[in-house]
């Protein structure tokens, strides 16, 4: 049992303290949902080996009265098998497996194209003696680009990005939560993404009135706010330029059927918008 119901933590942070790993975010949230404290040690990129006392080179790991487990999953999946009487992250297993493709799936979507976009800042805001490590490492997963020249032209990606989000969007219209009527673990690595980039956007990467704020906001404010650094940059209020496309689908009934089929009568209005009819036809 953990002592004292604390875990600790092993952070990767950036100069303002707020979190910049949205793995290490993950563990964050795993960790509270479970309902235990964290003892947090600091620290950015810079000498991991050292502050782990050899344990590991990349971050998120924690200690549980003497145990150490690296890796986001393992260590979720840890806490449920150590703690089958407080709340489950994952449960089933094909959580994990329908978890891990809706963030490689989101990843590949937003997390490639905003980084691109937020590079800069990810390098100027981690701690100094990270950003020759940042830099380096960065420039060479982008190819050898600098990073000066990878964010140029940002302000035409950026509103790319959130049109992109709509699968999240018709999810979070039906139901409340990825795991249902109460967050899971699956909500704690898509909620990840935007905690990592609530910590570098310097300038808004979501429109002020985009439907996922709901859910956003009240996955920042859970377990007393753990998502609300003092570091951490507003995401809502990218405005929208007059060549840019629609952020999001403003009327979703107009794609698909989006209720239940229950008879003839519950699906006759898209049946007419197929055939081309007026909806009482």
């Amino acid at each position: 049992m953990a002592k004292d119901n604390r875990i600790t933590l092993y952070d990767l942070q950036l100069a303002s303290g707020a979190t910049i790993s949205p793995f290490v975010w993950a563990t964050k949230y795993a960790i509270a949902h479970k309902g235990f404290e964290m003892d947090v040690v600091p620290g950015g990129f810079t000498g991991i080996p050292e502050r782990t006392g050899g344990k590991t080179e990349r971050l998120p790991a924690i200690v549980d009265d003497g145990q150490w487990v690296l890796d986001s999953w393992l260590i979720a999946e840890y806490l449920d098998e150590k703690y089958p009487d407080r709340p489950t992250l994952i449960g089933d297993p094909s959580v994990k497996v329908c978890g891990q493709m809706l963030e490689q799936w989101l990843w590949q979507t937003a997390i490639g194209p905003w980084m691109t976009c937020y590079l800069k800042q990810y390098r100027d805001r981690s701690l100094p003696q990270d950003h020759d490590y940042v830099t380096e490492s960065r420039e060479r997963m982008f190819g050898g680009q600098r990073i000066e020249d990878i964010i140029v032209g940002r302000e035409d990606r950026l509103p790319q990005i959130p049109p992109k989000l709509e699968l999240m969007r018709n999810t979070l219209r039906e139901y409340q939560w990825f795991g249902g009527e109460s967050p899971n673990y699956v909500d704690y690595r898509l909620l990840a993404v935007f905690l990592f980039l609530a910590s570098v956007a310097d300038i808004p990467a979501l429109p002020e009135d985009d439907p996922l704020r709901d859910w956003i906001d009240r996955g920042f404010d859970l377990y007393g706010g753990l998502g609300r650094h003092p570091g951490m940059s507003p995401l809502f209020g990218l405005p929208r330029r007059e060549n840019d496309p629609e952020p999001f689908v403003r009327d979703p009934q107009a794609n698909g059927l989006n209720k239940r089929n229950t008879g003839p009568q519950s699906t006759a209005a898209e049946t007419a918008r197929l055939k081309g009819e007026a909806a009482g036809a």
